[in-house]
């Protein structure tokens, strides 16, 4: 008998194994910013999201695919669902509380590699910096557990922690989410958004 959640870890990771098979079939769902991709998600996946930034879903947490599929439904599906709006943000407590809840029953150690930098993800996103150290012990570490043929994957996923970890090192937030959210930017925020790679 199919989960409920399964239908959506299928549509996000795919039916590859190796990770740089994974990154190659759905990379581009993932960080591709397509209008298509994000209808598909509305459609596909909208009610479930909604359910989820309602609080629902706590059965999905009884096992680590379900915990996964319900963080994907709160961290990565209303950045889609809901681009450039504020409510591209609005299950990013939640998601945060789930997954540290989740990573102290050891849901995350049940994942496959690739399945497990969607978690740390979540802590990507946290405008906190000891939330992004969190994130960046967690993918290094995950990183050093890859055999050498896989890690330049988990070298990518890295680098992108620790570029997120800069940011908020220095602003405190990320400055490309002030106008979504109705924030002043600061003349050295301006400064940062006009060079390449300020974005994400």
């Amino acid at each position: 008998m199919t989960t409920p959640w399964q239908p959506l870890l299928d549509w996000w990771f795919g039916s590859a194994e190796a990770p740089q098979e994974i990154v190659a079939t759905k990379g581009q769902l993932w960080f591709g910013k397509r209008d298509s991709q994000d209808l598909e998600a509305r459609q596909r996946f909208g009610e479930l999201v909604e359910q989820a930034l309602a609080g629902g879903l706590t059965q999905w947490m009884q096992s680590p695919e379900g915990w996964l599929a319900l963080v994907l439904l709160l961290d990565q599906l209303p950045r889609m669902i809901f681009r450039d709006t504020p409510k591209a943000f609005a299950g990013d407590l939640r998601a945060q509380a789930l997954v540290a809840q989740g990573i102290a029953a050891d849901f995350d150690r049940g994942l496959t590699p690739m399945q497990r930098c969607f978690i740390y993800l979540v802590f990507e996103h946290c405008e906190n910096l000891a939330v992004q150290n969190e994130a960046v012990s967690r993918l290094a570490a995950l990183h050093d557990e890859q055999p050498a043929e896989h890690r330049p994957v988990f070298a990518d996923q890295l680098d992108y922690a620790e570029r997120h970890q800069k940011i908020i090192a220095r602003f405190g937030r990320f400055p490309h989410r002030n106008a979504i959210l109705g924030r002043e930017s600061t003349a050295e925020e301006l400064a940062f958004l006009r060079e390449p790679g300020s974005r994400f």
